[in-house]
């Protein structure tokens, strides 16, 4: 979970990209479109999809995910607003959804689910 205890919500935005000099013009732009602070955290490259079988589904993974905690008072009001352009919570992402594949096991160890 985040060091700074008023930002607990973890969100991924896959398939996005933040280069590490726009970070501060990405949190402020969330900040002014979707009236939400917010903490970038990270990024990571997806693993490639399998499929019902186990198997690994050619040209997939290679995906950038961006990674970002939302404060905590702000949470309500940007649970529906994140939705138009696919923001995702993280426990959604890896507890409801089962993408665990997707990511390294290490990188999963390092985020645990929060619910």
């Amino acid at each position: 979970m985040n060091t700074e205890n008023k930002y607990t919500q973890l969100c991924v935005w896959p398939g996005t990209i933040v280069e590490d000099h726009e970070i501060d013009e990405f949190e402020d732009w969330v900040q002014d479109t979707f009236d939400t602070r917010i903490k970038y955290h990270t990024q990571t490259t997806t693993k490639p999809d399998i499929d019902k079988n186990g198997d690994i589904v050619p040209d997939t993974g290679g995906r950038n995910d961006l990674f970002f905690y939302v404060h905590t008072d702000d949470i309500e009001k940007f649970a529906v607003k994140r939705l138009q352009i696919g923001i995702r919570w993280w426990e959604d992402v890896i507890v409801y959804n089962d993408n665990t594949h997707l990511y390294s096991e290490e990188f999963i160890k390092e985020h645990p689910p929060t619910w």
